[in-house]
C-alpha cells in the first residue's frame, strides 16, 4: 500500500500529460484505438493530412491494432479534420536555396542550379512566365506549383 501511494503523483503527472481531444464525431473511437498500443500524444503528434493519417491507420492496423474498417474511418477522419498538417507558406523563388527549389519545387538537383544560375544571371523573376523561361526545365513542371509561388 505505501509504495502505491509513493507512486501517486507519477501517475498524477501522467494522466496530466495526455490532451484532451475535441468533441465531435470519433473522439471517443479516437481514445480507443490510439492508446492501444502508446500514449494518446504521440498518436496526435505527426500532423498530417488525410493521405497521411490514411497511412498512419494502415500501418498500426498491419502491426495489430484491433479495430473494424468503420472505426478506421471514423479516427481517419476525427484525426483529419482535428489534427492536420500545418500549412506551409509559399515558396519565394528569388531567395530560395537549391535545396528548398529542389524539396519544394520537386526539381532534380540539376535544375535547381539552372533556376539560381538563371536568377543570377537575369536577376529576381517576376512571374511565374519569367520562371517559366530557365531552360531545361519543362514549364508545366512551374505551372503545377503556381499556388505554392511567390515572387
Amino acid at each position: 500500500m505505501r509504495s502505491l501511494i509513493s507512486l501517486l503523483p507519477f501517475f498524477v503527472l501522467i494522466a496530466a500529460a495526455q490532451p484532451e481531444l475535441p468533441e465531435g464525431p470519433g473522439k471517443a473511437e479516437t481514445a480507443k484505438l490510439c492508446t492501444q498500443c502508446h500514449e494518446l500524444a504521440r498518436s496526435l503528434a505527426p500532423r498530417q493530412d488525410r493521405d497521411g493519417w490514411n497511412i498512419t491507420m494502415a500501418k498500426m492496423t498491419g502491426l495489430g491494432m484491433k479495430a473494424t474498417e468503420e472505426e478506421v474511418a471514423i479516427v481517419t477522419n476525427f484525426l483529419a479534420s482535428h489534427y492536420p498538417a500545418p500549412d506551409v507558406p509559399p515558396l519565394n523563388v528569388n531567395t530560395a536555396s537549391a535545396i528548398q527549389l529542389e524539396s519544394r519545387l520537386t526539381l532534380r538537383r540539376s535544375q535547381a542550379a539552372a533556376v539560381i544560375a538563371y536568377r543570377e544571371k537575369n536577376g529576381n523573376f517576376k512571374s511565374i512566365e519569367d520562371l517559366k523561361k530557365v531552360p531545361g526545365i519543362d514549364p508545366e513542371k512551374f505551372e503545377s506549383k503556381k499556388d505554392k509561388i511567390v515572387f
